[in-house]
């Protein structure tokens, strides 16, 4: 019993150790600590990650590959086999796509392709706020997932050649079992999102 609990502490103490690494991985901490346009369409309690990179390009030019996201679109950028081997179909772009461009408020962004793992409408997004080249901000909120969660992505200016592209999750947090349950995925989003933002870079 006492050796149970032992490892317990010890595997509870390296996850929170890993998640001060891994919630604002690649920000300064007036980064991961501001407010970002979208924040307020969940209310506390919240499980919240502002992750970061640089990039040597104008916001102008990262922000066509933002806008083509999507598993039925453009793909998320990120770590193709590993997706292929979670039944997950996507196939990320490489190139720009004219027909992909058009975001509005209303649409939505595919995750997760439909009767994935017994989902039968799968998992999409919906764009709640769109502002080029600077914001995109992604909702979904009971009855199509369980959870209410916003996804936005933030490009912020530096000179005129480089920008910084931002990703803050926010998920609600209503009952202690969502809260165990995020902190276990966590470093399964982070994964996820470094490599959409390494991808996106590339």
């Amino acid at each position: 019993m006492a050796n149970r609990m032992l490892r317990a502490g010890v595997a509870a103490a390296v996850l929170y150790g890993a998640r001060r690494y891994f919630r604002d991985w690649g920000t300064t901490k007036e980064e991961s600590a501001g407010t970002l346009v979208g924040d307020e369409l969940v209310a506390p309690p919240v499980l919240r990650a502002t992750e970061g990179v640089s990039i040597a390009a104008p916001a102008d030019a990262v922000w066509p590959w933002l806008v083509q996201m999507g598993q039925d679109r453009g793909g998320l950028y990120s770590f193709e086999t590993l997706e292929a081997a979670a039944g997950l179909d996507y196939h990320n772009a490489d190139v720009i796509h004219p027909e992909w461009q058009h975001l509005a408020v209303g649409d939505s962004v595919r995750l997760v392709p439909k009767g994935w793992w017994g989902l039968a409408d799968g998992v999409a997004l919906r764009v709640v706020q769109v502002s080029a080249p600077h914001t995109l901000v992604l909702r979904a909120a009971p009855p199509e997932l369980p959870w209410e969660t916003v996804w936005s992505f933030h490009l912020v200016p530096h000179w005129d050649d480089k920008c910084r592209l931002l990703v803050r999750s926010r998920l609600a947090l209503r009952h202690p079992g969502e809260v165990v349950l995020a902190e276990l995925l966590g470093p399964v989003r982070a994964f996820t999102t470094r490599g959409i933002l390494l991808g996106i870079k590339r």
